[in-house]
């Protein structure tokens, strides 16, 4: 099975929040250019899956681990999950805080007999696994959360809240993964909840896989990724699954993107917002959704 990979770092209206197309190919394309030959040299989904979410998380770019948007009470919290499509095994952390990488804390839950763990049990979890206490607060970040504090949080959601990062990887072994991490949308309620640690934003099963980015509501009342991945699964190729799926969500007026594999090496991708910071290799070459 030649090796797959398809990554994201957010949906917008705009590029100009990222700093423009060619810093965000460049972030993107270096994830890739590790990545991928990892998957040449035999690494499987999962692992790969962590290392690109890993490599995007410490990335201020994007709003998910180092970067992160805060909420509307100062503090950073965020969210990340895994699913490995041959298992069909789901698991994650939901507003974690103090952490680098909240995606491995998602891997090592994998085998957890409790999968999904809200703040104070990921924080615990932390602690138990030895992971240095991290602030993921850039000075960007502060900046714009004390600016919107003079209007008492008026805006939706912060400038860079649809930087939510995601991977779909399809390993040699024919093996999909997908993983997807954020710091939320930004000056939300406190404790809001996203679509990233939920099976609506991040699914997969032994023959597709899609990570969503956007608009956490939308996503979840959509249910998007699960919805895709059993399309696949009833018969539908993959392009059709996604393109019924986006033409759904655009009739009710929704906001996010998404990036979607299947095991037969197919790449995906749809979005019902202007744009979809996504790129991806597809066993010959390097492309990207720009």
């Amino acid at each position: 099975m030649q090796p797959k990979i398809i990554i994201h770092g957010g949906a917008g209206s705009t590029v100009e929040s990222k700093g423009g197309y060619e810093p965000v190919r460049k972030s993107l394309f270096a994830v890739l250019e590790t990545v991928y030959p990892m998957l040449l040299d035999g690494a499987k989904a999962i692992d790969a899956v962590v290392k690109a979410c890993q490599m995007l998380e410490d990335d201020p770019r994007f709003n998910a681990g180092t970067g992160s948007v805060l909420q509307s009470d100062g503090q950073i919290r965020m969210s990340a999950s895994i699913m490995d499509g041959d298992r069909q095994s789901f698991s994650g952390v939901i507003n974690t805080v103090r952490v680098k990488n909240p995606i491995e804390l998602a891997k090592h839950l994998q085998t957890s007999d409790d999968r999904v763990l809200s703040d104070y049990g990921s924080a615990e979890l932390t602690r138990e696994l030895g992971i240095p206490i991290y602030n993921p607060l850039t000075d960007e970040r502060l900046a714009e959360w004390v600016e919107e504090r003079k209007t008492n949080f008026t805006r939706k959601m912060a400038d860079v809240a649809m930087g939510t990062i995601g991977a779909v990887v399809l390993d040699r072994y024919g093996s999909i993964c997908v993983g997807t991490s954020t710091g939320g949308r930004g000056f939300e309620r406190i404790g809001r909840v996203s679509d990233s640690a939920t099976p609506a934003g991040n699914y997969a099963n032994k023959l597709a896989g899609v990570s969503c980015t956007g608009v956490g509501e939308d996503i979840l009342d959509e249910g998007f990724a699960t919805r895709v991945v059993v399309r696949v699964t009833d018969g539908m190729t993959l392009q059709q699954a996604v393109e019924k799926s986006i033409t759904e969500a655009k009739s009710r007026d929704r906001d996010f993107g998404a990036i979607c594999l299947d095991a037969n090496g197919a790449i995906a991708w749809g979005k019902t917002c202007p744009v979809l910071f996504a790129a991806y290799h597809d066993g010959e070459k390097m492309q990207d959704t720009l």
